[in-house]
């Protein structure tokens, strides 16, 4: 069956969802995705989309949304907040809970990652978590995101002072710009607080996978160490470095 695209509504507003039902007589459960942050979400649909559609020849109903603010939902990027979009994740899951049976499974790609494991921690069902790249903290990928504004200071000679301007102004409540996205103090301030582990008892199997261009990678010293954080609480984890290219940046 090919995807079907519509708005699903989510308070005052919609979110856009296209939605990947399973292709197998059998079904075995459905998925919800949890787009990256900024440009990543742009530079990973089309992996994504591949993803999507192979999941749903595997038999699982797979749900891709744009959070709020996002890519085709209402609002704007300027008044997103990390509060609404994990509300966003938890009203979806239930919509599809709601609708497809099977177990459901939380699908985050880099900073979707902690806007999944957040979700699970307020869903009162038991879900599993698919976890690429995933992003253990917040704060580098805020920190990361901040410096692109300070590369385009530096290119203008204006770099002292740059960075810490920038956390002035959001820790007093006023948004920035930032490589043409206009970031809100409670979106920036909400993703510098997510923290990965540990995660809720109902969470039951996790799928880490991360991505390197050496074919001989290992997994990360930090993800290990969050692996074993999520083992001692209680879930099944398989984790595996897949060898292929960083998809999800613009460079």
């Amino acid at each position: 069956m090919a995807p079907s695209a519509f708005f699903l509504p989510v308070g005052t507003g919609e979110r856009f969802c296209i939605l990947h039902p399973a292709a197998s007589e059998r079904r075995k459960g459905c998925v919800v995705y949890a787009h990256p942050f900024a440009e990543e979400m742009n530079k990973s649909r089309r992996m994504v989309a591949l993803q999507a559609s192979a999941l749903a020849d595997a038999g699982y109903a797979v749900l891709q949304l744009d959070l709020d603010g996002c890519g085709d939902s209402s609002g704007d990027f300027a008044d997103a907040s990390w509060e609404g979009w994990c509300s966003d994740v938890v009203r979806a899951c239930r919509w599809m809970r709601e609708q497809q049976p099977g177990p459901v499974w939380l699908w985050g790609l880099r900073a979707g990652v902690l806007v999944a494991a957040e979700a699970a921690r307020r869903l009162d069902f038991p879900v599993n978590l698919l976890f690429w790249q995933p992003a253990v903290a917040g704060k580098s990928l805020l920190q990361q995101f901040l410096r692109l504004s300070l590369a385009a200071e530096l290119v203008g000679g204006n770099s002292r002072g740059a960075m810490e301007a920038l956390r002035r102004r959001i820790d007093g409540g006023e948004p920035v710009e930032i490589a043409g996205y206009t970031l809100a103090p409670g979106l920036a301030l909400g993703l510098e607080q997510a923290v990965l582990a540990p995660l809720p008892a109902t969470t039951t199997k996790v799928i880490w996978l991360e991505v390197s261009s050496r074919a001989d990678a290992t997994l990360a010293p930090v993800s290990e160490k969050t692996l074993e954080a999520l083992r001692q609480s209680g879930s099944t984890v398989f984790a595996r470095v897949a060898n292929g290219p960083a998809f999800w940046q613009t460079s």
